[in-house]
C-alpha cells in the first residue's frame, strides 16, 4: 500500500463526504473502500429483495409483521457480501479497472491495497457472511451457498456477453429467495416470481449504471447492455422495468397480498417510471444519479409489502 495521499484518495463514484474519507483511519480507508462502504447503494440493494421476501413470507405465513430478526441478519449479510463480491470483482478486474476513468482510482488498480492483501480481505468478510448464513434453516443455507454460482462468474462475463448486467441479477437478485426459504425451508411460486422480478430490476438499473462508462468500455471492449441497446436504450430499460413490475405483482397476487401491499407496488412501478423519464443515453452524472435512487424505489415496494403484512394481521 502506498503512503498517506494514495490513502486519503476519494474513489471517483463514491458519496461525498463520506465518513470513511473523513473519520476512518488512514490506514483502513483503501479496504474500507474496497469493500464499498463508501458507496452504501450497493449493500442496499443487495439487502432489498431480502427484505421483500421476509415481507412476503409473513404475509403467506400469517404472520402479524416480517420478523425483525431475519431482516437484521439479513442487513449484516448484504453488508459483508456486498464487501465480499465487490473485493472479488476488483480483484478479478484490475487490470480492466486501470484502463476506465471512473474505476481506475479503485483501491487496487491504483495501487493502494496489494493484490495478497485484496484476497486476505475478502475471505474474512466472506467467513462473516458465512457465520451470517448459519443462523437459518438448513434448506436456507444450502439456498445461499447456491449463490455463489453466479457471483464467481460475473466479473467475467463482461468479456464473453453483451449482457453481463443478467448475470449480475441472478447473483443481486438472490435475497429473493432468501426471505422466502428462511421462514418456510423450502421454496415456492411466489418466491420464484419476485426473483424474477428482482432480476428484471436489477438488469434495468445496472444498465443506467452501465451509462457512465459507454465511452472508456468502448475503448476497452469491455461489453455491458448500455453499448448494447444504444439508441433504444430508454426502451430497454423500461421494458425491464415494466417486467419487474410485473413479475412482483404476480409474487405478491400468490402470496395474499392484499390493497396496500399494491399500493405500494403501484408506487414502486411510478419511481420506475419517472427513471426511464429522465433518462438520456450519454449522461453519466444523471445515470449515477438514477441509478443511486433505486434505494428508495426499493423501500418503497418494501415498506408497502410490510405495512399490508401488518394490517392484514391488526385484530378486526
Amino acid at each position: 500500500m502506498s503512503g498517506g495521499t494514495a490513502e486519503d484518495r476519494r474513489v471517483a463514484d463514491a458519496v461525498s463526504g463520506h465518513w470513511v474519507d473523513r473519520l476512518a483511519p488512514r490506514r483502513l480507508r483503501p479496504f474500507l473502500r474496497l469493500a464499498r462502504v463508501d458507496r452504501p447503494i450497493g449493500w442496499w440493494l443487495l439487502l432489498l429483495p431480502c427484505w421483500w421476501s421476509a415481507a412476503l413470507a409473513a404475509t403467506r405465513a400469517g404472520a402479524p409483521y416480517p420478523d425483525p430478526r431475519h431482516l437484521l441478519l439479513f442487513l449484516i449479510g448484504a453488508v459483508a457480501m456486498r464487501g465480499a463480491g465487490s473485493t472479488y470483482n476488483d480483484i478479478a478486474d484490475r487490470d480492466l479497472d486501470a484502463q476506465v476513468e471512473r474505476t481506475r482510482s479503485r483501491p487496487l488498480p491504483s495501487g493502494q491495497v496489494s493484490t495478497r492483501a485484496a484476497a486476505a480481505f475478502l475471505v474474512g468478510q466472506a467467513l462473516v457472511g458465512l457465520a451470517v448464513l448459519l443462523q437459518f434453516n438448513g434448506v436456507a443455507i444450502l439456498v445461499g451457498i447456491a449463490s455463489l454460482l453466479p457471483v464467481a462468474i460475473y466479473p467475467f462475463m463482461k468479456r464473453v456477453m453483451s449482457m453481463p448486467q443478467l448475470v449480475l441479477g441472478l447473483a443481486f437478485a438472490w435475497g429473493a429467495l432468501m426471505g422466502w426459504v428462511a421462514v418456510f425451508g423450502a421454496l415456492a411460486a411466489p418466491a420464484f416470481w419476485l426473483y424474477a422480478g428482482a432480476i428484471a430490476w436489477v438488469v434495468g438499473y445496472d444498465t443506467i449504471y452501465a451509462v457512465q462508462d459507454i465511452e472508456d468500455d468502448e475503448i476497452a471492449g469491455i461489453r455491458s447492455s448500455a453499448r448494447l441497446f444504444g439508441p433504444r436504450l430508454r426502451l430497454a430499460v423500461g421494458l425491464c422495468y415494466g417486467l419487474a413490475v410485473l413479475c412482483v405483482a404476480l409474487a405478491a397476487l400468490g402470496a395474499g397480498v392484499g390493497p396496500v401491499g399494491f399500493v405500494g407496488i403501484a408506487l414502486f412501478a411510478a419511481h420506475l417510471g419517472r427513471q426511464v423519464l429522465r433518462l438520456k443515453e450519454r449522461d453519466g452524472q444523471g445515470a449515477l444519479t438514477l441509478f443511486r435512487s433505486n434505494r428508495n424505489a426499493g423501500l418503497i415496494l418494501f415498506l408497502g409489502l410490510a405495512a399490508d403484512t401488518v394490517g392484514q394481521g391488526w385484530p378486526g
